[in-house]
């Protein structure tokens, strides 16, 4: 079973807090939801593997370390993961950026995928679904599905809140998947939004409904 990383740092909390509060305005928003993405991405890459190289400071030449040859995809799911993507490029700027988009058939209410760019080298990239709901899972086990028919084989999925359906659609189809959120909601309504969770975070972050 795929494990899930609650990230509870105090910035990360602090942060969620303004963006569930239905005040904040769409400017605002998109800022936090960045911010938020950029804290969540340093725990995300804590496992990266580190070698050794040989520089040479201002006094002396010295053994230190960087990532390891790591090559790192970021797929958002469209719409709302696109507010997601620039936080997680302030740390990993060299990562290359895939989109999927999907709708909800009227129905079979299953998701159809409308749109999907990767980078060519998909195959050999660690990938980071981002989407800042992780509400029924539909739309996340799709994602992932469809990267998986492409070649990718090391995925992990980073969401803000995710509800405790939605975690368990994620595991049950994707077990090999790790799950990372900054928090774990009560369940979903009858109209499958998450509660308390953030509303629609789409329209939050564009400005539509």
């Amino acid at each position: 079973m795929s494990t899930v990383h609650l990230l509870d740092h105090p910035l990360i909390q602090h942060k969620l807090t303004y963006i569930r509060n239905k005040n904040t305005g769409s400017k605002d928003f998109r800022e936090l939801v960045e911010e938020v993405a950029m804290l969540m991405t340093y725990e995300v890459t804590r496992d990266f593997p580190l070698k050794e190289v040989e520089i040479e400071t201002p006094i002396q030449k010295t053994m230190t370390k960087v990532i390891s040859g790591k090559k790192v995809g970021v797929v958002p799911i469209l719409r709302a993961g696109l507010g997601m993507v620039n936080g997680v490029l302030k740390l990993i700027p060299a990562a290359k950026v895939g989109h999927v988009g999907l709708y909800r058939d009227p129905e079979t209410l299953l998701p159809v995928e409308y749109y999907c760019k990767l980078p060519a080298d998909i195959h050999e990239r660690e990938l980071i679904i981002i989407d800042p709901m992780l509400a029924t899972g539909g739309s996340a086990v799709a994602a992932i599905e469809f990267l998986k028919q492409r070649g990718a084989s090391n995925i992990k999925l980073m969401c803000l809140i995710a509800a405790p359906e939605g975690i368990k659609a994620v595991q049950e189809s994707h077990s090999d998947v790790d799950i990372y959120v900054a928090a774990i909601d009560e369940k979903l309504n009858d109209h499958a939004y998450i509660v308390p969770g953030l509303g629609d975070a789409g329209d939050r972050l564009f400005g539509t409904k």
